[in-house]
């Protein structure tokens, strides 16, 4: 059983997660990447361990994290029964589901029996009783949205989430689906999107404007635009990088010359400010304030603890914004 820091909640920063009681901590842990099958289970404990002895109190899966499916909440649960059991109650741990997870008609989208099954097995997985927070993971023009909803209500009055979230969404979609859930009651309190430097995706489909105005936290994922706002490309693609061993999440098109260029000054920007570039990439989607938490990935202990020397200077002066959106768009 792992003994945790004594001083694990000194450093850390706490927010409200929209006008919710839950209070996040601005640096979350995403189990999207090196918890599944073909990970070490030795680095995945001391990627937890590294996360909770610093206050990062959040673990955010999906039913599909892998490679295989499932199988990072099998090894959170291996982890949780052997190691972090005793501090259930001091950790928020967050699934989904939404995007295919098995065979047939039932395994995908939103409708009302994907959900409810797919979280069963999610609890099965972890060995949980409950989730704190479970996402629908994309939106689903096939299904009313009174249904998806009406699914996310039911986790709660059954017992099996604390609250709800949405992930992926729009603008638009979000504000229907806010609306179906305080109807019945639903305590719908925090969406989860893709948010970077690189990607403002969520300022221009109107989702942060709306979840700021609805009172509804936000938890960015792919903060580091997979590894591009970090010093990891600065010259250049390395012979070891995931673009050329794993193309799904970043591929070498993507790595144009402008991009290049942008990387470099944005690096000697945050150079300026006394930051790397990962700390700065980190600091701005945080800075005002509207964002809840930014949701990391890390391969080693390491990583994770110079993410979180981010938290340290999240302030930012209005030629340094623009400095950064002339580099950026």
């Amino acid at each position: 059983m792992h003994q945790a820091a004594q001083s694990r909640y000194q450093s850390m920063i706490y927010s409200h997660c929209g006008r919710s009681g839950l209070k996040l901590p601005a640096v979350s842990l995403g189990l999207w990447h090196n918890f599944g099958d073909t990970a070490v289970y030795e680095n995945m404990k001391q990627l937890c361990f590294t996360a909770f002895d610093n206050g990062i109190t959040h673990f955010d899966l999906a039913n599909n994290y892998g490679p295989e499916p499932g199988s990072a909440e099998i090894n959170l649960g291996r982890i949780l029964k052997e190691d972090l059991g005793a501090y259930r109650d001091e950790l928020i741990i967050s699934t989904k589901a939404g995007y295919t997870m098995w065979d047939g008609p039932y395994g995908d989208w939103g409708s009302r029996k994907y959900l409810l099954a797919s979280l069963d097995q999610s609890l099965k997985r972890m060995g949980l009783e409950y989730v704190d927070i479970f996402y629908h993971h994309r939106m689903d023009p096939g299904t009313p949205l009174e249904e998806t909803m009406g699914a996310l209500a039911q986790t709660v009055i059954s017992g099996k989430a604390l609250y709800v979230g949405l992930s992926n969404y729009d603008g638009k979609t979000l504000e229907k689906a806010s609306a179906i859930l305080q109807e019945l009651r639903c305590p719908f309190i925090i969406n989860q999107n893709r948010y970077s430097i690189f990607d403002r995706t969520i300022e221009q489909n109107g989702l942060k404007e709306t979840a700021v105005r609805l009172e509804k936290g936000i938890i960015a994922f792919s903060p580091l635009a997979q590894g591009m706002l970090t010093d990891r490309y600065l010259n250049g693609i390395p012979a070891d990088s995931r673009v050329r061993t794993d193309g799904r999440f970043l591929n070498e098109a993507s790595l144009t010359e402008e991009r290049l260029i942008q990387i470099k000054n944005l690096n000697e920007l945050a150079g300026q400010r006394g930051q790397t570039l990962a700390e700065m990439a980190l600091s701005w989607i945080l800075k005002d304030g509207e964002v809840t938490s930014v949701l990391i990935g890390a391969s080693k202990p390491s990583q994770i603890l110079d993410n979180i020397g981010a938290l340290q200077n999240t302030s930012f002066s209005e030629e340094e914004l623009k400095k950064i959106d002339s580099f950026s768009l």
